[in-house]
């Protein structure tokens, strides 16, 4: 018979800032747990990984990662960190990471004066299908996972929201983007337990 581990997992009506605390209560809860060490917060401005780190500060390893600098070319301001949530991140001890590229927006055709389809955004638009979040979630991870903050192919806990604050949370293997279709399944993406996510979503245009 195969092994069974039954565990809460916490699902909202709908998504966005107003679930941070619970995701933030059930990401506690699956640390306790145990297996995982290793908490990745998606963070614009940092305040929500400032509140993950007050919590989870002793019982995890936690990274923040904000936003990219191709956010510009959305017409949005970068960097988004703002001074006072990266202050209080270092002093808890927090890596940041505020400099990657985007994984799902970092194709040579992102921008392209031509229609076109490629591999980032058909999985971009699949995670979509589970929420804005989960993709932010994995996106974290993989960015992580990157820039070297994250070591390859271990479990992690990667904390995503859906515009603001947190409203997923995943249990997933940490990996490189160029491996998310490895040749080798160790080395792939795998989203392993759900710990927090809405049942509703919000799509992007």
């Amino acid at each position: 018979m195969a092994k069974v581990i039954k565990r809460e997992v916490y699902y909202f009506d709908e998504p966005g800032e107003r679930n941070t605390q619970l995701v933030l209560e059930a990401v506690s809860h699956r640390l306790e747990a145990g297996g995982i060490r290793k908490v990745i917060i998606a963070s614009t401005s940092g305040e929500t990984a400032a509140k993950f780190a007050r919590k989870l500060k002793d019982k995890a390893e936690l990274i923040c990662v904000s936003e990219a600098p191709y956010r510009r070319e959305w017409d949005e301001e970068w960097p988004c960190l703002k001074q006072e949530f990266r202050e209080e991140l270092e002093r808890l001890r927090v890596a940041i990471v505020d400099r990657a590229p985007y994984v799902f927006h970092d194709s040579v055709l992102e921008a392209a004066r031509w229609t076109s389809i490629f591999p980032e955004r058909l999985v971009k638009e699949t995670l979509y299908c589970f929420g804005q979040g989960m993709k932010v979630a994995v996106e974290v991870a993989l960015m992580a996972a990157s820039c070297g903050y994250a070591t390859p192919y271990e479990d992690v806990i990667g904390v995503g929201g859906s515009g603001k604050g947190a409203d997923t949370a995943i249990v997933l293997r940490a990996t490189y983007p160029a491996s998310l279709f490895d040749k080798d399944p160790g080395k792939r993406l795998e989203i392993k337990e759900v710990i927090a996510m809405p049942t509703s979503k919000k799509w992007w245009e």
